[in-house]
C-alpha cells in the first residue's frame, strides 16, 4: 500500500475516509475509542500544513437525510481529542457530503481548517459504489487518505471509490491494522494460539480454514462450540445451534486432527433456561446438557483448561467471547480466557475486533495486548482472504 511516507501533504486539501461509526444516544457520543485512534493520522497532516476534509458513514440510515444519524456530535468529540477547532458542514438536507453546497463550503474554507461532513450514508450511490458520486466526493480534496480499516471490507464509494480520482494513501491507523493483521496470517512466532468465539461458525468459516494449518492450536468457545459439540454426538440442550453446520463442523475436526492441530472445545458450560440476568444457573459437562437448558458461558474447568493450554504461546489471536459476557453472570469465562492471553509475556497477541475488544474493555486490560483491531469484520475478511477492497485501492 502507498502509505503516509510517501505523502508530503504540505499545501494540500486532504480527504479522509475515518471511521467514526461510533454509538451515540441522546445526542452524546457513548465510546470514543474510533475518534481517538485516527487522531495520530489527523495530526500528522495538519502539522505538516494540510487542510483536512473528513467523511465516515453512522449507521444505517433507511435513505437521505437524518438527523439521528447525523454526525454532528461527533464534531465536539473530535474538537476534544484534536484540540483544534472543528467546522461540521452538515446536519440538513441540503449539507450532504457530496452535495453543491458542500463543495462551496470546503472551498471557501481558510487553509489549514479540520472540516467535518455529514454521514456519507445519506448518498444514494454509497453502498453502490457509485462512480458517479465517487467523483463528487474526489471534487473536496486534493489527494485521498484511507484511515477507516473498520469500513475497508467495503467496496464503497467513500472507501475504494474515490480513490480511483485522487493520489491515496493509507492512514497511520490503516497502516498499523494491516501490519498487525498480517503478522498473524504470515509466519506467526510459535507456538501460535487462535482463540475464537461468538454465536455462529458460519461467521468464522473462511477463518478457521484460512488459519488451521498455521497454528499450534485453536480454541473454540462461545455459542458456536455447541455445533462442534453436537457434531461429536453431544447432547447441548437448547443452546444455539447451526444444524445444518454440523457436516462442515465435523469436517474442520477431522482436518485438525490431520494437521495434528490441537482443537479445545468447552468440557463444560454455566447453563440457564434464560438469557438474562439473575436466571438460575448450573454447571453442566457440555456434552451433556439437560433439555430446557442452553450453555450460555464456558464452565471453570474449560476456563482453567484453555487458560493453561496458552501458557507459552508465543503469538495468539483472539475473536469472539467465550459466552454471553453483556451479563456479568455469563462474562466470568471470556475475562478468564481474555486475562490470560493479557498476561502472556513475550507474546504477540491480536484482539480482531468485534466483541473481543469490549470484552478487554471490560477487563480493564485492553492497553496488555499489542494490538486491539477497530474493525470486526474487516479483520475476519483480511484473515480469510488476506486482502481486502480497501487494501486494493490503494495499491
Amino acid at each position: 500500500m502507498r502509505t503516509l511516507k510517501d505523502f508530503n501533504a504540505a499545501g494540500k486539501r486532504v480527504l479522509v475516509r475515518v471511521d467514526f461509526n461510533v454509538p451515540i444516544k441522546e445526542g452524546k457520543v457513548e465510546d470514543e475509542t474510533r475518534v481517538v485512534a485516527a487522531i495520530p493520522t489527523l495530526k500528522h497532516l495538519l502539522e505538516q500544513g494540510a487542510t483536512l476534509v473528513l467523511f465516515s458513514h453512522l449507521g444505517r440510515p433507511k435513505g437521505g437525510f437524518e438527523e439521528a444519524s447525523s454526525l454532528a456530535p461527533v464534531a465536539l468529540v473530535l474538537e476534544k481529542h484534536l484540540g483544534k477547532p472543528v467546522v461540521f458542514i452538515g446536519g440538513s438536507p441540503e449539507l450532504t457530503p457530496a452535495s453543491d453546497a458542500t463543495l462551496e463550503r470546503v472551498k471557501a474554507a481558510s487553509s489549514g481548517l479540520v472540516i467535518l461532513l455529514d454521514n456519507v450514508r445519506f448518498e444514494s450511490g454509497e453502498e453502490k459504489n457509485d462512480e458517479a458520486l465517487a467523483r463528487k466526493f474526489a471534487r473536496l480534496g486534493d489527494a485521498f487518505v484511507l484511515d477507516a480499516f473498520g469500513s475497508a471490507h467495503r467496496a464503497h464509494a467513500s472507501v475504494t471509490g474515490v480513490a480511483r480520482f485522487l493520489p491515496s494513501y493509507a492512514g497511520f491507523l490503516m497502516e498499523k491494522e494491516v501490519e498487525s493483521i498480517g503478522r498473524v496470517l504470515h509466519n506467526p512466532e510459535k507456538p501460535y494460539w487462535v482463540v475464537l468465539g461468538g454465536a455462529k461458525v458460519s461467521d468464522k468459516i473462511g477463518v478457521i480454514e484460512n488459519l488451521l494449518p498455521k497454528v499450534t492450536g485453536m480454541v473454540i468457545g462461545g455459542a458456536m462450540a455447541f455445533t462442534f459439540i453436537k457434531a461429536q454426538g453431544g447432547q447441548v440442550g437448547k443452546s444455539l445451534v447451526e444444524d445444518d453446520r454440523l457436516d462442515l463442523a465435523r469436517e474442520l475436526l477431522k482436518k485438525a486432527s490431520d494437521l495434528g492441530v490441537k482443537l479445545l472445545l468447552p468440557t463444560d458450560v454455566v447453563a440457564a433456561q434464560k438469557i438474562e440476568a439473575g436466571a438460575p444457573t448450573r454447571i453442566m459437562p457440555a456434552h451433556a446438557i439437560e433439555d430446557g437448558w442452553m450453555g450460555l458461558d464456558i464452565g471453570p474447568e474449560s476456563a482453567k483448561a484453555f487458560a493453561e493450554a496458552l501458557q507459552g504461546a508465543k503469538t495468539v489471536l483472539w475473536n469472539g467471547p467465550m459466552g454471553v459476557f453483556e451479563i456479568d453472570d455469563f462474562a466470568k469465562g471470556t475475562l478468564a480466557v481474555g486475562g490470560a492471553i493479557a498476561r502472556l509475556e513475550g507474546a504477540f497477541t491480536v484482539i480482531g475486533g468485534g466483541d473481543s475488544v469490549a470484552a478487554a474493555n471490560k477487563l480493564g486490560m485492553a492497553d496488555k495486548f499489542s494490538h486491539v483491531s477497530t474493525g470486526g469484520g474487516a479483520s475476519l475478511e483480511l484473515l480469510e482472504l488476506g486482502t481486502l477492497p480497501g487494501i486494493e485501492a490503494l495499491r
